[in-house]
């Protein structure tokens, strides 16, 4: 593979110094939220949002306008299917850069998944099999799309509850060849990993540790459900639940292993009053203040 390293250019080193995301909690602004956010602009460190909700222009890229105005946004793509053997849609990538031109956000960030086939989109972020020719495919559309959007981007570890046969490349490691072959970020979503960790039977602190401490760039935390399916538990990533003690647990070892990094709480479904939201952020930053030794206050600052 040949991909080379991406190195930002002049303007988005300049916009990085202007306005970047904290290393602080941050929240998932979704649609229900957007008018309280814009009304009452609570003391939030910085939202983030799926670039696909902001494509079409009317009142939610209003809101988010106005709402970039006083705080740091980061843009979280659904959509580029990094890893569909027919390429990056090109349609779509415009549409991506045209948002990304507008809101001027502070980190942009994709999946490590497929979600189109033969010209069908699939509403799913799919599995990839861990291959070298996924790996090489997966390298050349980070490349066009950061070629593209003239800026490095973070890709999020996924969620998966099943394995490809063929499949030869620890997870963790294909992670780690990605952002090492393209010079992209890792967006380390530790729900992700114990989800997937729990469905594979992974040691979780191993996933962590054996992923590179200077490729990451932002972390995610969420709620999962646990179903029972054909006599076996399997943990699902629904985004609609408060998060899990072991989740934070996990949360508490990837601050002591990367350091301090943005922290986003995601909640997507049966979405609550957004004060739930502010409760979990607090959560993250008391855990930041607990591993890095500082108080509450100090770590809001």
């Amino acid at each position: 593979m040949n991909a080379r390293r991406f190195s930002p250019p002049d303007s988005a080193a300049r916009f990085a110094e202007c306005s970047p995301v904290p290393a602080r909690a941050g929240i998932g602004l979704r649609f229900p939220h957007h008018r309280v956010v814009a009304e009452t602009r609570p003391d939030t460190a910085w939202f983030e949002v799926h670039t696909e909700n902001y494509m079409g222009g009317g009142s939610p890229l209003h809101y988010l306008e106005s709402i970039r105005r006083d705080y740091p946004i980061s843009l979280h793509g659904v959509g580029l299917s990094l890893g569909s053997a027919h390429g990056i849609d090109a349609a779509h990538l415009a549409r991506v850069r045209d948002v990304v031109a507008r809101i001027e956000p502070g980190l942009v960030s994709e999946h490590l998944s497929w979600s189109v086939a033969g010209g069908t989109y699939l509403a799913d972020l799919l599995p990839l099999p861990m291959t070298e020719e996924a790996l090489d495919t997966v390298c050349r559309h980070i490349g066009q799309v950061q070629d593209a959007l003239k800026r490095a981007i973070l890709i999020e570890n996924p969620s998966t509850y099943l394995r490809f046969r063929h499949s030869r490349i620890p997870e963790w490691e294909f992670l780690a060849a990605t952002a090492a072959r393209t010079g992209c970020k890792i967006l380390c979503d530790v729900n992700n990993i114990y989800v997937s960790a729990c469905n594979h039977g992974w040691d979780a602190s191993a996933y962590l540790a054996a992923l590179p401490k200077d490729s990451i760039g932002e972390i995610h935390l969420a709620g999962h459900a646990v179903r029972e399916l054909n006599g076996r538990c399997l943990r699902v990533d629904e985004h609609g639940s408060p998060i899990s003690t072991e989740v934070w647990a996990l949360y508490a070892e990837a601050l002591a292993r990367f350091g301090r990094l943005p922290t986003l709480i995601e909640w997507d479904t049966d979405i609550p009053d957004f004060a739930v939201l502010r409760d979990e952020a607090a959560k993250a930053e008391s855990a930041m203040a607990r591993v890095f030794g500082e108080s509450t206050d100090a770590a809001a600052a």
